[in-house]
């Protein structure tokens, strides 16, 4: 690199040149209109490069890693009690992880902007729209999805079988989310009155209607408890 790429003065970095020169040349010629989209082409390609070998140092392995500032890909997470290994994307949302990467489709995507309750799950037993949260923000907790309620002989969940008895889920859309609200109070207030498990449930909307349903459900399953 030339002298002229240097900044003077106390401290002595490169100032970054993306340009191999092929775009000065073909702008200094009369060049065609093919001839330009490749300079454009070849400074770009010097540019990739340049970024790429900054985030890697001397023996140093980009695969599996994140750059300075970058954001770890691949993620352990604890999902039901077992420890599972995916790769998520930095904007990726815990519901999608659930679903199209870890196939729990139990969790559902209603409204997918935090409004329904349908994509609810437990993190570290606090009720939480998996739609409205990043993966990366749910590295560190214990995730519990509707399909990690069951007991390992397959016994249901107090709720689950509250449900039944109590014919709460009409179409059963929201009922995978109306069950974790519910799981969820359950565990920090095992007697709720009727009034608290309404408040504790009004974050999951029932298109059909069925909340008294979903109550009974509830203080059925707080005697079960």
């Amino acid at each position: 690199m030339s002298d002229k790429n240097l900044v003077t003065g106390p401290v002595l970095y490169p100032e970054p040149s993306y340009d191999d020169g092929a775009l000065a040349q073909v702008v200094s010629t009369k060049a065609s209109r093919r001839q330009f989209i490749k300079g454009v082409i070849a400074s770009g390609a010097v540019a990739s490069s340049a970024a790429f070998l900054t985030a890697c140092g001397p023996g140093e392995q980009p695969a599996g890693s994140a750059a300075a500032g970058g954001v770890e890909r691949l993620l352990t997470l604890n999902v039901n009690g077992q420890t599972r290994r995916v790769d998520v994307l930095p904007n990726e949302t815990l519901a999608m992880t659930l679903r199209y990467k870890l196939n729990l489709t139990g969790t559902k995507l209603g409204c997918d902007r935090g409004e329904c309750g349908a994509c609810t799950v437990l993190l570290d037993d606090v009720a939480n729209y998996s739609c409205s949260t990043l993966t990366h923000a749910a590295k560190n907790k214990a995730i519990t999805t509707v399909e990690g309620l069951e007991s390992e002989s397959g016994e249901l969940h107090p709720v689950q079988q509250a449900m039944i008895d109590e014919l709460g889920p009409q179409c059963g859309f929201c009922t995978p989310g109306q069950i974790m609200s519910a799981v969820a109070l359950l565990r920090v207030n095992p007697s709720p009155t009727r009034d608290e498990a309404r408040l504790a449930m009004s974050g999951n909307l029932c298109r059909c209607g069925a909340y008294d349903n979903y109550l009974n459900s509830v203080m059925r399953a707080a005697e079960l408890v």
